[in-house]
């Protein structure tokens, strides 16, 4: 497979970008091979052409694209339970694509309602040869498909609707629930008082970005 290559106008070489991401995957515990690191790449070539007519990210330099949503998203790998894992609100595939390319032997379902995005996900599917994800154009709160998921996880829903997930028996037991927020933690108090289960914050530190992100686990076991 051949990464598709960033033009001028979109503002960073190649090689800035290569350097970014496995500098990054390196300060973050991750090995990447030759493989997941081409189709990283080639996902953020995607995304920065798809971007200009689709408006996917508020975020335009692909630099900065790697930051915000590769190692962003990569930052969850670790936490990632079990075989199956449902990423609710997927958008532009964040953070399911990412985690699905280095993690091949789990099996992916990106969920959105809004379908523009979801073809971007569809195309990035494709032409990244992902095996392992499914797309789903579905609502949250009316999906049901017959199935539960080890685990749950999103970067865009709320702390009620990824509860009512697993209300809905989607997560799988024993299981996992992650969320992802920025410095707001008001989730947490949430999720202890809606749930039966064990929360956990976790602080992430992700390379290159100078904001704080924590990870909000809720462990079904």
């Amino acid at each position: 497979m051949t990464t598709a290559p960033l033009d001028a106008t979109e503002g960073a070489p190649a090689s800035d970008l290569s350097d970014r991401l496995s500098r990054g995957a390196t300060q973050l515990g991750l090995a990447l091979d030759g493989t997941a690191q081409e189709r990283l790449l080639h996902l953020i070539a995607l995304l920065a052409r798809w971007n200009r007519a689709y408006n996917l990210t508020a975020v335009r330099d692909p630099l900065e694209m790697v930051s915000r949503h590769l190692l962003d998203s990569l930052a969850v790998a670790p936490f990632l339970f079990g075989a199956s894992v449902l990423d609710l609100g997927t958008g532009a595939g964040l953070p399911g694509l990412p985690l699905a390319i280095v993690e091949p032997q789990r099996r992916f379902w990106l969920l959105d309602s809004n379908q523009k995005k979801l073809r971007f996900v569809r195309q990035a599917v494709l032409e990244l040869r992902l095996d392992n994800v499914e797309t789903v154009h579905a609502r949250m709160e009316t999906y049901r498909p017959g199935r539960n998921f080890s685990t749950i996880a999103s970067r865009a829903v709320a702390a009620a609707d990824l509860l009512g997930a697993a209300h809905r028996d989607l997560l799988a037991r024993p299981g996992r629930l992650l969320l992802m927020k920025g410095r707001d933690l008001d989730d947490v108090a949430r999720m202890q008082d809606l749930s039966h289960g064990s929360v956990h914050v976790h602080p992430l530190r992700i390379p290159f970005l100078d904001v704080e992100r924590h990870l909000i686990e809720l462990r079904s076991d």
